[in-house]
């Protein structure tokens, strides 16, 4: 194979990566109610069509801040990626997500959802950096669910920690080692 070939071939799964890479950083945006690392997924100038929102990524984000705020236990696991490169800056991605989620609605009731779906996204590279420039998410699995009526310290019981939001997470302490 001659070495622009191999060349090439080791860009696009540099870019596939660098795209996976950016579908589990919404995740754990979403996820630890991590604003910056959630815009980070996104261009600025992205569309989200989410099902309850629809519209610019500024206004996804003031739209999840507001879920955030509610204090709601959320948890994405994308699986399935099939990259489709268009050319060499635009790819279009289509990734299942399961995604189980509990926090109070607009008139205050706690419900519970385990979801699944995919996103249709759009990406595009930019100075080598890849981002989702438009997404469209599509429910395909929507199951209501018992909302547990003990605490999360009961039924946890000794399993801790308990995952939490930003910065409290014990993602955004590793590598920094307690005494004791």
């Amino acid at each position: 194979m001659p070495a622009t070939d191999m060349d090439a071939r080791i860009v696009e799964l540099m870019d596939r990566e660098a795209i996976r890479d950016c579908l589990y950083l919404y995740c754990r945006g979403i996820d630890r109610a991590d604003e910056a690392t959630l815009r980070s997924a996104y261009w600025p100038d992205a569309i989200d069509n989410h099902g309850s929102y629809n519209g610019p990524i500024d206004g996804f984000v003031e739209w999840a801040k507001a879920v955030w705020a509610k204090g709601p236990r959320n948890i994405h696991a994308i699986s399935n990626v099939l990259i489709e490169f268009q050319s060499p800056t635009t790819a279009h991605v289509e990734s299942y997500f399961s995604a189980l989620q509990r926090g109070a609605g607009g008139d205050g009731v706690v419900r519970q959802f385990a979801l699944s779906g995919r996103y249709c996204d759009v990406f595009e590279k930019r100075a080598d950096e890849w981002r989702v420039l438009e997404r469209t998410v599509v429910f395909d699995w929507v199951e209501p669910q018992s909302v547990p009526e003990d605490s999360e310290e009961v039924r946890f019981g000794p399993r801790t920690p308990i995952g939490s939001n930003f910065p409290d997470d014990p993602v955004y302490h590793m590598g920094k080692r307690k005494a004791g």
